[in-house]
């Protein structure tokens, strides 16, 4: 799979560990949730970063007390029409705060990707060399959008609540003098 962040096609550096085996010296490593959960200690100390892979059947309370330790969360997308890890991804970035990478792996498909990035994801593991190339494009062609999300960016309502917010205060300070 081709891995999309910031726009642009990138080489995924993070190796997917398989149930029971050891875990690379020295390399990024994504574990799957149950390996996770019962060797995060010694996955956490590793000298590399790691990640977790976070199905959307398990609840992310789950996750959240872990969060600070890693470096990625992949959320999985098993069919395109299930749609519970954008509620997933919401929750990771605006409840607890989550700054690491945000994958979106599974069924993801290029109708998604705007939807995807206003969730909260900022990388995505895309099958086909055309949805890559499309998600690269799609993410650069919305500067604006009037709904608040996960993605950290200010709405335009915020934008024009704070714009006038501070015009009245200018001629307020303006009639005081």
């Amino acid at each position: 799979m081709r891995l999309v962040k910031g726009g642009r096609v990138i080489e995924d550096r993070f190796v997917r560990l398989l149930d029971g085996a050891p875990a690379p010296d020295g390399v990024p490593v994504i574990a799957p949730a149950e390996r996770f959960l019962a060797d995060e200690a010694e996955l956490i100390a590793r000298p590399a970063p790691t990640g977790v892979l976070w199905p959307n059947n398990r609840k992310v309370a789950e996750l959240a007390p872990h969060l600070g330790g890693l470096a990625l969360v992949a959320l999985v997308f098993p069919r395109f029409s299930d749609g519970r890890a954008y509620s997933q991804a919401r929750l990771i970035r605006e409840r607890y705060g989550f700054r690491g990478e945000l994958r979106a792996t599974g069924d993801v498909l290029r109708d998604q990707f705007t939807f995807l990035l206003r969730s909260g994801f900022d990388a995505f593991e895309v099958k086909k060399d055309a949805d890559a190339a499309a998600f690269a494009e799609a993410s650069a062609r919305y500067s604006v959008f009037y709904q608040p999300t996960g993605d950290g960016r200010v709405s335009m309502l915020r934008e024009r609540v704070m714009g006038l917010r501070k015009a009245n205060i200018a001629s307020s300070s303006a009639r005081v003098s």
